[in-house]
């Protein structure tokens, strides 16, 4: 009977425990251990990022555009114009400002398709953020599939980060893997062929002009004097002069000079060295793609897809630049919103993109023209809350901006 008592009050007391079914059949072998990435990250900033200016121009130009749109902060519908999240993110350490940081992230994001922040506290408070490279960060799964812990290893030493109950001092931004539980993938692997083809193609042009831009050529030796063909000597002797005297692009139009028996051949460019040029094209092409930057915008030739530029520019702030931030600001709210306080939310201010600014002047034609609308419905439709007057305006009337106020796209 007591051992029933006592059975009883155990289940009574235990606290309810939430969680997938299939929590503990994901990587319990790996339980406690480091996860490592399946993947050369230095092998990919290396030939993806530093040696194709393709790829660099789309994650320079993502990370940019991403980090200089403008934050705000609501609690429930009141917008926040103080509060010590905004100065966070605005000065996260004494290295770094919001935009330097916030950078960072969105470039890891693109070249690795994972980022780390790490939170460093003071009592029970956030006093900084910092950005830790992807490339030296682990994942430690726990027995439920969940990570338990990062570990962080540099020179040979490492660090491990737990759990602090339900928050972490990491926040591990990834992107959509379907083959990986706990790393992302990132658009410069999805590139990878592509940007292995342009790559290549500039080897090809720089061996190009290491032999003087010249169409390839044989020297056709006919034979003297009952010689047919060249001694061993000769023929280094050959092929030492032709490097020192006919290669590079100081010799670049020299005559060359031939003894008796040497003819020169030229070999005509073939069919696939007349679209080499189209070839590589169309890889710069794929890697803009991957990235979700309209080829337009990068100068790729033979890409109209958009009638003009500033449709292209619009395309790419719509698709793929705003998705980004929101994820962003979503994982960053979900993070660093309860330290801070309830109810908060990270939001963006479209008013502050300039490159939506031909949606705005849509956006306010059209409530103009809305005559069926009263002063603060249409101050409602742009994102204004009532101005606090009389709300008998008629109805045809067009509702101006005010001075002092920055136009506010509706959340």
């Amino acid at each position: 009977m007591i051992s029933q008592f006592l059975e009883s009050l155990r289940r009574l007391g235990a606290p309810e425990r939430k969680e997938s079914a299939t929590a503990g059949l994901a990587l319990v072998h790996m339980t406690g251990q480091p996860s490592w990435t399946p993947r050369n990250y230095g092998a990919l900033a290396r030939e993806g990022y530093a040696a194709n200016p393709i790829a660099f121009r789309c994650v320079r130009a993502i990370a940019d555009a991403s980090a200089s749109i403008p934050l705000v902060l609501f609690e429930g519908e009141e917008e926040l114009s103080e509060h010590p999240l905004l100065h966070l993110l605005t000065r996260p350490n004494p290295l770094q400002a919001g935009q330097d940081l916030l950078g960072t992230v969105y470039g890891h994001l693109q070249i690795a398709g994972n980022a780390y922040l790490e939170a460093v506290t003071g009592g029970d408070e956030v006093k900084e953020l910092y950005a830790l490279r992807p490339d030296r960060m682990k994942v430690v799964p726990g027995a439920r599939g969940w990570p338990e812990g990062f570990e962080y290893a540099v020179g040979g030493r490492s660090h491990r980060f737990k759990m602090e109950g339900e928050t972490s001092p990491i926040l591990h931004l990834k992107t959509f893997n379907p083959t990986d539980d706990h790393y992302g993938h990132s658009a410069i692997e999805a590139a990878a062929p592509a940007i292995d083809i342009y790559n290549q193609g500039g080897a090809w042009l720089k061996a190009l002009l290491d032999n003087a831009a010249r169409p390839s050529g044989a020297l056709v030796y006919r034979g003297v004097s009952g010689a047919p063909n060249l001694t061993a000597d000769q023929f280094e002797r050959l092929k030492a002069e032709l490097q020192e005297n006919y290669q590079g692009a100081k010799n670049a139009g020299r005559p060359l000079l031939l003894e008796g028996g040497l003819e020169w051949q030229a070999l005509s460019f073939s069919p696939s060295d007349l679209q080499f040029l189209d070839a590589r094209n169309g890889a710069a092409r794929e890697i803009a793609l991957a990235f979700g930057v309209p080829p337009m915008l990068l100068g790729i030739p033979g890409d109209n897809t958009y009638s003009n530029y500033r449709e292209a520019n619009l395309a790419f702030w719509r698709t793929t630049v705003i998705p980004l931030v929101h994820r962003t600001l979503e994982a960053l709210t979900h993070w660093l919103g309860p330290r801070f306080g309830e109810g908060l939310r990270l939001g963006i201010d479209l008013d502050g993109v300039e490159a939506l600014t031909v949606e705005r002047e849509a956006l306010w034609n059209r409530v103009e023209a809305a005559s069926f609308l009263t002063r603060n419905e249409k101050r409602a439709a742009v994102g204004y809350g009532a101005d606090g007057g009389e709300d008998q305006t008629p109805r045809d009337q067009p509702v101006q901006a005010p001075v002092s106020e920055p136009l506010r796209a509706v959340e």
